[in-house]
């Protein structure tokens, strides 16, 4: 399979992956998209004539994002609903709500190295909100995917993914001690096991599924991590500036887009993205950077895809 690149890159921002795009009559659902990359994928789309509704846990939140989107496209076609990733009731009541063809679903949102807690059913949080929602999420949104033209699912993964496979054998952390950080590379890898296993149940729905890294960005992902310790990973200064490898959220949302809505990813699946382009294989010279093999494993994909169905039951 021969590896997908573009005329994109890091510094390449949203906006600019849709210049001389018309996505005029397409709809799409960006979770998470009252802040931060969510934000701006869902001001990209709206821009480019798409009709973007927010899907947000705090409803005030997103309308004043929705607000903010209206008044830098002048798009009067950016609606807010309500859902929770952590309760799969709202996640089937979303679908039920929705009615017509979907075109993107952008299962954006995310939480990152959270304390030990666990949902009211007792799984871990980060595993149950990353990944587990938004499976239930796309499962609940299938037919309408399906009425599509085809429709593309983008999830949301990180180079979170290199730290952990899916322990099979304790997903939850039972009896294994919590490490918050193996934790969240677990649920990132997951995400990408999601897109590789959606690919190929929902191709002859005519779905595309990928996964990508948006590259490293400061935005709410790091409200749970200690002030210190992300000084002391060099992701801000002593005064609380970004570092300045670090992308804007605009750049961001850039390989979310090109996934989501460019012609250049047409009917491409199954695949995981970083910096716009198709990521290369994992290589220890470049430790933070490209994909590893587990992520990519068919086998494994299947199996965490029914692992988590018996889950949702």
């Amino acid at each position: 399979m021969t590896r997908l690149t573009t005329p994109f890159g890091a510094t390449t921002t949203a906006r600019e992956v849709l210049e001389g795009v018309d996505l005029t009559g397409k709809r799409a659902v960006v979770t998470g998209g009252a802040s931060g990359i969510g934000l701006e994928t869902a001001r990209a789309l709206a821009g480019a004539g798409a009709e973007v509704t927010l899907g947000v846990r705090t409803l005030e939140q997103g309308e004043r994002a929705a607000a903010d989107i209206r008044a830098t496209t002048g798009s009067d076609r950016v609606l807010v609903s309500y859902l929770d990733l952590s309760d799969r009731p709202t996640l089937r009541a979303f679908g039920e709500r929705w009615s017509g063809p979907l075109d993107m679903l952008i299962n954006n949102a995310g939480i990152m190295a959270t304390p030990l807690t666990r949902t009211p059913g007792g799984y871990e949080l980060q595993f149950a909100n990353n990944h587990l929602g938004h499976l239930a999420l796309a499962i609940a949104l299938h037919d309408a995917l399906a009425a599509a033209d085809g429709a593309r699912i983008v999830a949301l993964s990180s180079t979170g993914h290199l730290r952990s496979d899916v322990d099979y054998d304790d997903l939850m952390f039972e009896r294994r001690e919590y490490d918050p950080w193996v934790a969240y590379g677990q649920s990132k890898t997951a995400n990408v096991l999601f897109a590789v296993e959606a690919a190929r149940l929902w191709a002859a729905d005519g779905i595309t599924a990928n996964a990508v890294h948006p590259g490293g960005i400061m935005t709410n992902l790091q409200r749970h991590m200690p002030e210190q310790e992300i000084r002391d990973r060099g992701w801000v200064d002593a005064e609380g500036k970004p570092n300045p490898a670090f992308k804007t959220p605009e750049q961001g949302a850039s390989t979310s887009v090109v996934v989501a809505a460019s012609p250049l990813t047409a009917g491409v699946t199954g695949r995981y993205f970083e910096d716009a382009n198709e990521a290369l294989p994992f290589d220890p010279e470049t430790p933070m950077r490209g994909v590893k093999e587990y992520a990519l494993d068919q086998e494994s994909a299947e199996r965490l895809w029914q692992v988590s169905l018996d889950l949702l039951v």
